[in-house]
């Protein structure tokens, strides 16, 4: 059978599972996006992006939206996203999927005038230990984390104390990836992490997420909760800038943000691959996607 389009999910979210709220949320977003589609007249499947039976030229497209192991199976991932993509079109497309997956786009981003939190990057093979990374930073409360990764996978809080703790860990993850490290931003603790869904180019609705008490992780893996959220005209202008600065089309992002150390809006990080994208606070946003999709196929 042809489809016009496939949501892309992965192996454990595939089924329905009643008995767990996370995976009823997953096909509650899943669905808001399958059925905005059908009603644009267009023939939808839902599959898991690793799927070894299905010939992706049966399908027009494929939209990502809750493939959260790609990290994790990323040398799987890589090679099937290049198979996949001379046969159907991502939207995502691969090729912003595969400039968003590095955070060095940050750096790009930055040049391109918008305000990120403040980065260093740490390349693999570095030889300097992790105190002296610190050391050289000047901060005194930093964030370490991988440029490849999502869910705060080896994400860490350092002050210059905590580095000697680290250091093995450091020393494995900067033999085989590349890090960075960025200073620790006080006003998540209080005023939690800015979520603004850009759906073609503007801003559907936003939502403001919130760590758990004595946690800095916003991440509902780490106990953080989620609040729907009305932006303001400056964080609309801010995330729309964001986007905008991105040298690919873009269907969807989640942009990331936080009041800075200074009081600034800034960048923390700009989600184009499989973000969620909290269709279940404002299920129109999901028509916004479906529309634009459709536009870009007839196209």
């Amino acid at each position: 059978m042809l489809y016009d389009a496939v949501v892309l999910t992965e192996g454990r979210y595939l089924a329905a599972d009643e008995t767990c709220w996370y995976t009823r949320q997953v096909h509650q977003e899943d669905n808001l996006v399958a059925d905005a589609l059908r009603r644009r007249g267009l023939k939808v499947a839902r599959l898991d992006w690793a799927d070894p039976d299905f010939d992706w030229s049966q399908t027009r497209s494929a939209v990502f939206r809750t493939t959260w192991d790609y990290f994790h199976r990323f040398a799987e991932f890589a090679p099937w996203l290049a198979r996949a993509g001379r046969e159907t079109r991502f939207f995502n497309e691969a090729a912003l999927i595969h400039w968003n997956i590095d955070k060095h786009y940050l750096g790009q981003l930055a040049d391109a005038g918008i305000n990120i939190v403040p980065t260093r990057f740490i390349e693999v093979g570095d030889a300097r230990t992790l105190a002296e990374q610190v050391a050289d930073s000047g901060w005194d409360d930093a964030i370490l984390k991988p440029t490849i990764s999502g869910g705060a996978r080896h994400t860490y809080r350092l002050k210059p104390e905590d580095t000697a703790a680290h250091e093995a860990t450091f020393a494995e993850l900067v033999a085989a990836e590349a890090l960075m490290l960025q200073p620790f931003q006080r006003q998540i603790l209080d005023a939690g992490e800015l979520s603004l869904m850009v759906i073609d180019g503007r801003v559907t609705h936003a939502i403001r997420k919130t760590a758990r008490a004595g946690d800095f992780r916003v991440q509902d893996d780490w106990g953080g909760t989620v609040h729907d959220y009305t932006p303001s005209a400056e964080e609309i202008a801010f995330a729309e800038a964001a986007v905008a600065a991105v040298p690919f089309d873009v269907l969807y992002a989640r942009v990331d943000a936080v009041r800075d150390n200074d009081g600034r809006l800034a960048l923390m990080e700009l989600e184009m691959v499989e973000p969620e994208l909290f269709f279940r606070f404002h299920p129109e946003a999901a028509d916004a996607l479906a529309c634009g999709l459709a536009r870009r196929l007839a196209a």
